[in-house]
């Protein structure tokens, strides 16, 4: 079945971002001139991605600003002859059909993604985790399609981590059916690096089938009271199997200050208004 719904998840508080994630959303804060949450959608509008629900909570509305019309702004627009400009602005309203709903608690991924299940229905989906930001010419979704269409089953983005990294992601042990293709034989979340089944962890790209949420029902809370994702995928492994792709580009986890400020950097050096500019700008600091 063609994969025509993404989930993005955009609930959390945001705390390595305090004291600007009191007021403002983590998923707003902009990569040159565009919001976090800008790129995750066009990703997956360049996929092939027909309808987007966006998983918010309190304090979000912003999100919902960025891609709803502005009357306002676009008649000030038509007014001072800022045509492009404006087309600019009109697009973005128009991007794709995108749904939101709400996670009262942030009680973990696995409850969030949770939260779409009715809007989903019985059909599978991508999710994507807007803090990770992939740079790569085929967008990481559509490399992670041509997985499923080839194995029919459920598919995770996953990168080569360093041994003290493997404590911040969930590890596959990974049986590799094809380059950069693996088969998951299972998954640990955030294990040391001597439990650490291999180096390749899950970053924030998936495709799930619609049984993801049954088994996340049936995943019992962890310690801080949340819901892991890697162990509802886990008790699905039972049932199915499911791959790992590694995707070819560029990931940014912009979930951080410093990988934030880093793709800051190499996105504005790719822009043609401003990229030869800035580069000779930051020659002169390390003169």
């Amino acid at each position: 079945m063609k994969i025509r719904k993404a989930v993005i998840t955009a609930a959390g508080w945001g705390t390595r971002f305090l004291p600007i994630t009191r007021s403002q959303p983590k998923e707003m804060l902009p990569l040159v001139d565009k919001p976090l949450i800008h790129y995750a959608v066009e990703e997956a509008i360049n996929s092939g991605i027909d309808q987007i629900i966006i998983v918010t909570a309190m304090g979000k509305r912003a999100i919902e600003d960025y891609f709803d019309r502005s009357f306002e702004l676009e008649s000030y627009l038509e007014r001072k002859g800022e045509k492009e400009l404006l087309k600019h602005m009109q697009e973005i309203s128009s991007m794709v059909d995108i749904c939101y709903i709400r996670q009262k608690e942030q009680l973990g991924l696995g409850n969030a993604v949770l939260m779409a299940k009715d809007i989903v229905g019985n059909e599978p989906f991508a999710l994507i985790l807007p803090d990770d930001i992939i740079d790569s010419p085929v967008p990481g979704l559509n490399q992670m399609l041509a997985v499923y269409e080839k194995y029919g089953s459920g598919v995770v983005a996953v990168e080569s981590v360093s041994d003290e990294d493997t404590q911040k992601y969930g590890i596959i042990k990974p049986k590799e059916v094809a380059q950069g293709v693996y088969q998951i034989l299972g998954m640990v979340e955030k294990p040391k690096p001597a439990q650490a089944p291999s180096r390749l962890g899950i970053i924030g790209r998936y495709l799930l089938t619609p049984q993801i949420f049954e088994k996340i029902e049936k995943t019992k809370s962890d310690a801080r009271k949340e819901v892991q994702l890697t162990t509802a995928l886990n008790l699905l492994l039972d049932d199915q199997k499911i791959y790992a792709c590694e995707l070819k580009g560029k990931r940014y986890d912009a979930g951080t200050p410093l990988g934030w400020l880093k793709a800051n950097v190499d996105l504005a050096l790719k822009r043609d208004d401003i990229g030869a500019e800035f580069k000779e700008y930051l020659k002169g600091l390390l003169r």
